[in-house]
């Protein structure tokens, strides 16, 4: 089993900066997709940015120029830092882990944490 746990989350002003981390327990074998989610209030879950093993990331439309995915393998921990955020960037933030190959491949999800843009 994998275990993502998120942090970081909180009450920021618009155009303000955050950094929310997101570490995986469990053992994590070869290729794992890293990415965050976010759901609105009254809206569906969607991907923010994604990040492959080796480094390859895709990010939604509306975050591209603003907010920067990375990880560290050794420590299995995904990072989405988050700047000039817009109040239509509040939402719980969800973390999934999504390993590959390996005895524990599959699709894990964090208890998710809110990121509420206001002034």
């Amino acid at each position: 089993q994998v275990q993502p746990e998120e942090s970081g989350g909180g009450l920021v002003q618009p155009g303000g900066s955050l950094r929310l981390s997101c570490a995986a327990s469990g053992s994590i074998f070869g290729i794992a997709l890293m990415g965050w989610y976010r759901q609105a209030p009254g809206k569906q879950r969607e991907l923010v940015a994604g990040i492959l093993s080796g480094g390859r990331t895709n990010y939604a439309d509306s975050v591209k120029g603003r907010f920067t995915i990375s990880r560290d393998n050794a420590k299995n921990t995904v990072y989405l830092q988050m700047n000039s955020l817009l109040p239509e960037d509040t939402a719980v933030y969800y973390c999934n882990v999504k390993p590959l190959i390996g005895p524990t491949a599959g699709d894990y999800w964090g208890q998710g944490t809110q990121v509420t843009v206001s002034s």
